[in-house]
């Protein structure tokens, strides 16, 4: 058996599928693309979360994109965060190329242009519709954490929480937050000091200062009303194809705070809204996190803690979770460790740094007979990559050099007006974007404040009053009431005044 036959039978039942599955492209023998060797990743794997790294140039959005339409057309939900702002171009099918056609004669599998049903997502200023949530979905557990708050400062936010459950005031906003921070401190502090114990006012300056942190950064547009429901992202156009939902994230970058709070919120509320089903044969979502070094730079060791819980635990709500950044070493380890799937894009090795980080890459993937995988790191093209995928058993799939199919849809951006016409389309516009501000702790709060202030004011003019009149009614009883010695005095000094003024009259 020649090493071509080898390695073709290496792939194929490396990759074999009794299910449905999703084609990546075909396995490569040094640089020679053998066809019909395909790499086939099966559905009811693919919950069990995914890398896509590399440097940059290399074709990590491109891979995002295959794999998201390969999803989309066996009717799996997709949500991508589209950080640079080049995924809209999944809503209009491909231009076609030459170079494309001989990639995928290459691979051995025909190319079909085509758009996928897509939805346009923001969570800034940009067009789309509105992702909010409001501060009481998060609750004082979560928004702890992402506030990175002292264990002090997070007992007093559970006393917040707890304070407006009791007295039906709504926790919407940020200003809703921010208000029930200057009452505890203020008016409202003896009715909680008596109920729920002595509250620092340097630790509530602390909390309002993380919170104007977070609403520099745009929070305040993200916390609110209409919250978002996460069922959205769950839906099946009528051909059958899921919904691509593009978060547009091109003005986050310098947010990383409001970006990981964003995510963390919705991997909770999705994890909490879900039902358990296990590996049900397909995933109910996929979730793509592009320049996911934003989610974990700024986090915060608790956050980590609670990034690292939701990756263990929502594979069983059906849900897949696939990171994509530059290098591995930008996932924490024990989350890098829960991804099933791998992609792996060429990576430089330009200094001494760049080595290390090479070895420790290569590292995470299995070991071939085929491959010097540290070398051939280094020697991948465009649109060629390392994969490596859990099969229908669950059980790691062999390395396989790949040369990876083109993208059916555009690759390219949409124009303003194409944006425009599918955000014309959207019934979930429709449904967000309109601004809920109802009466909520802000508005309720303010009235109890007016309220106790002018309760104040009128006790504390009865209390003058009382003191005017007691100094009035203490000096008539004085001027009554006088010693008898002054009065004697008094008589005495009259007297002899008037018998002064007769002598001289005389």
């Amino acid at each position: 058996m020649s090493q071509k036959e080898a390695f073709f039978n290496y792939i194929n039942d490396g990759y074999a599928c009794e299910g449905d599955f999703i084609t990546l492209g075909a396995g490569m023998l040094e640089e020679e693309t053998v066809t019909n060797a395909l790499v086939n990743i099966p559905l009811k794997t693919l919950n069990r979360h995914g890398l896509i790294a590399g440097a940059t140039g290399t074709g990590k959005t491109k891979t995002l994109q295959v794999l998201a339409e390969n999803m989309s057309d066996k009717g799996i939900p997709v949500l991508l965060m589209d950080v640079k702002g080049d995924l809209s171009g999944l809503a209009q099918a491909s231009d076609g190329h030459p170079k494309i056609d001989e990639r995928h004669q290459k691979i051995g599998i025909p190319f079909n242009a085509q758009k996928f049903p897509v939805e346009i997502l923001s969570i800034s200023e940009q067009d789309g519709v509105r992702l909010r949530a409001t501060v009481s979905e998060f609750g004082p557990v979560l928004l702890s954490r992402i506030l990175d708050l002292t264990e002090t400062q997070s007992g007093i936010v559970a006393i917040i929480f707890k304070y407006c459950d009791d007295n039906q005031l709504p926790l919407l906003d940020l200003k809703d937050f921010k208000k029930m921070l200057q009452f505890i401190t203020a008016e409202g502090k003896e009715e909680i000091s008596a109920e729920y114990g002595r509250i620092s006012s340097s630790s509530t300056g602390a909390i309002l200062r993380k919170i104007v942190e977070l609403e520099q950064q745009g929070g305040e547009l993200f916390f609110g009303e209409k919250s978002f429901e996460v069922d959205d992202l769950t839906r099946i156009n009528e051909d059958g194809k899921g919904v691509i939902s593009v978060l547009r994230l091109t003005d986050i970058q310098d947010k990383p705070k409001l970006f990981s709070t964003f995510m963390l919120q919705l991997l909770a509320e999705v994890y909490e809204t879900f039902p358990e089903q296990g590996d049900s044969g397909r995933p109910e979502l996929i979730i793509f996190i592009d320049e996911a070094h934003l989610v974990f730079d700024e986090a915060s060791k608790a956050l980590l803690s609670q990034i690292e819980s939701i990756v263990k635990l929502i594979r069983s709500k059906g849900i897949g979770l696939y990171f994509v950044t530059q290098n591995p070493k930008d996932v924490p380890e024990d989350v890098l460790a829960q991804l099933g799937m791998k992609v792996q894009h060429a990576l430089r090795a330009f200094t001494a740094k760049d080595r290390k980080a090479l070895k420790l890459a290569a590292e995470n993937y299995p070991d071939s007979d085929f491959y010097n995988t540290s070398e051939v790191l280094t020697q991948l093209g465009i649109g060629e990559a390392f994969v490596t995928a859990l099969n229908e058993k669950g059980i790691p799939t062999p390395l396989a050099r790949t040369m990876l199919r083109a993208p059916m849809s555009r690759m390219d951006i949409l124009s303003e007006r194409e944006i425009q016409d599918v955000l014309n389309a959207s019934k979930l516009v429709k449904k967000y974007n309109d601004t809920v501000d109802r009466e909520s702790a802000y508005e309720l709060l303010g009235e109890k404040i007016k309220k106790i202030n002018e309760e104040k004011s009128a006790e504390d003019e009865r209390k003058e009053e009382e003191k005017i009149r007691k100094r009035r009614t203490s000096s008539s009883s004085r001027s009554s009431r006088q010693n008898p010695v002054v009065k004697v005095l008094t008589s005495a000094t009259f007297i002899r005044a008037v018998f002064g003024i007769l002598k001289k009259v005389l």
